[in-house]
Parts: structure tokens; C-alpha cells; sequence
């Protein structure tokens, strides 16, 4: 190859490397962002008589782990979320990520930790997440119940006006739905919340309630125009990709998350939080 053709070619493999460079530090910089902050309102049949709206927040897939997200990232999140005053904060799990880049693996209570700064009138739930099976789950729930946190696993609990079923992971197989609606029951009334990490479980909340929470799908975490997501994790395609979602009747809320899985990028999806207010449905609609 004479002089020429290969400066050219040098020129070609350093601009493209260079583009390559930009990439990665604008997918790094997408994930490292403060979360958006999603509203919405669901409106209440049966609303408990003197009950004042209720503000719910969710959260999700914090995944702890360095290099996007260390503790202390995670303690500072905490405290801008907790400027939103909600009545109670619910937890859509993956709370560690062991991603095999991560430049540091942090201990179940360094992951846990931050979350004892989250405050809420009715409390903080949480129910794990694949990767938290995946982790030490016995070590993260004793880090949740030292810190504060109340963690369902196919449980639920009655939080003032609201009944909360927690569902364990779908993902890893250790979800009971029907277990989990049956204790629901056994407490009697209330608003009914089911709070689970995947939200592959919706088809099998074979009654309505207020809303489903969930996280796991990222909203892709890696999208692409005209390509869309590189994949929702769910085995019902973009069913349940992202966001406020109507599943035939059915409110159906997924966040985005405030990590990363597999890799510490994001493309055209932002870390989120949703702040969602429940009140009671105007009889003439």
C-alpha cells in the first residue's frame, strides 16, 4: 500500500474510532443523568370516604454497582426523590447489579444503605428483583428490614388506606401471584397495589386493581432510531415496554430505572421515577 491510500486509511480508522469514543460517552452520560421524573393520575373506584389524594412513587433497578452507580450517586438521587413528599415509595427491585464491567461490587448493605434516606408517611415497600436472586437475596432483604424498608415476596400489607401485594421475581421464577392476591384479600379493604420487579406477571392479575408497578425492561435501555430496542427482557415483546400503560383496562406503570444492566449506557432512554397520584373517580364519568 503506497503512502497515500494508507494516510487515507488512517484518517477513516481515527475518525471512526473517534465516533465510536462519542458514542460510548454519550450513551455513559445518558446513564449517569438524574432521573426524569413521569406523573400521572389514576382515578379510584370505591375511594375511602374523607381520603385525600395519595402520591405513590416508584422507583426501580437502582442496580448498585461502580462504575455508574455507587452508593453515593444513589444517597443523592434519594435525596432530590424525596423532595416530591410521598405518602409511600414502592421499590420494583434489581437493587445490585454484578455486571461483569463493573468496576466495583459493593456489599449488600453499601447497596441498601442509600435506600434508608427514602421517606414516606405510609412507608417504603420493596419486592426483589432478578438480579437480586441473583446476588445475595437473603443478605438484601435483612439490609432492607435492618434499614427500615418492608420487603413482599408474594406477602402483602395494609398501609393506611392502601393494600400492597408485593410479588417476588417472574424473571427467576419465584413469583405467586395467586398466593399474593389471596393475602390481599384476607386484608380486607382497601386500594389495591401490586408491586413486582418484572411486569411479565400482569396476565396473571386475573382481577383489576388501581395499578400494577413495575420496573425490569429499562424501556430498553439501549434504543436505536428505526431499530427501536435491542431487547424488553420480557417474553411478551413491547407489551409491557415502558411507561403508563392501559393492558385492557388495566393501568400498568414501568419505569425506566435509575441504573444499568450489562452495561453502564443508555440511548434514548433516561433513568425515571414515577410520581403517580391516586384519587377517587368522579361518579359521572
Amino acid at each position: 500500500m503506497s503512502a497515500k491510500p494508507r494516510r487515507r486509511w488512517l484518517r477513516w480508522a481515527a475518525l471512526l474510532a473517534l465516533f465510536c469514543l462519542l458514542l460510548l460517552a454519550k450513551g455513559y452520560w445518558n446513564a449517569t443523568r438524574d432521573p426524569v421524573v413521569r406523573t400521572a393520575t389514576v382515578a379510584v373506584a370505591d375511594w375511602p370516604a374523607g381520603q385525600a389524594p395519595l402520591k405513590v412513587l416508584l422507583i426501580s433497578d437502582t442496580h448498585v454497582a461502580g462504575p455508574d452507580m455507587p452508593p453515593e450517586r444513589l444517597a443523592r438521587i434519594v435525596g432530590e426523590l424525596n423532595r416530591l413528599r410521598p405518602d409511600i415509595i414502592l421499590v420494583a427491585g434489581d437493587l445490585v447489579s454484578a455486571k461483569r464491567i463493573a468496576t466495583h461490587i459493593y456489599t449488600a448493605d453499601e447497596v441498601v444503605a442509600p435506600l434508608a434516606g427514602l421517606q414516606a408517611p405510609l412507608g417504603v415497600v420493596a419486592a426483589p428483583g432478578n438480579h437480586d436472586h441473583w446476588f445475595e437475596p437473603d443478605a438484601l432483604r435483612g439490609a432492607l428490614e435492618r434499614h427500615g424498608l418492608r420487603v413482599l415476596q408474594n406477602e402483602a400489607v395494609k398501609l393506611g388506606p392502601l393494600i400492597v401485594g408485593g410479588v417476588d421475581d417472574e424473571h427467576s421464577g419465584h413469583d405467586d401471584v395467586p398466593a399474593t392476591l389471596a393475602v390481599m384479600d384476607r386484608l380486607g379493604k382497601g386500594i389495591p397495589l401490586i408491586l413486582s420487579h418484572s411486569p411479565d406477571i400482569v396476565p396473571a392479575v386475573k382481577r383489576p386493581v388501581a395499578a400494577i408497578l413495575a420496573g425490569h425492561t429499562h424501556c430498553g435501555q439501549i434504543r436505536f432510531p428505526l431499530i427501536g430496542a435491542l431487547t424488553y427482557v420480557s417474553r411478551y415483546g413491547d407489551r409491557f415496554a415502558c411507561g403508563d400503560i392501559n393492558d385492557d383496562g388495566q393501568r400498568v406503570f414501568v419505569g425506566a430505572g435509575l441504573g444499568t444492566s450489562l452495561l453502564p449506557l443508555r440511548y434514548l432512554t433516561l433513568p425515571d421515577a414515577w410520581l403517580i397520584t391516586l384519587e377517587p373517580k368522579d361518579p359521572r364519568r
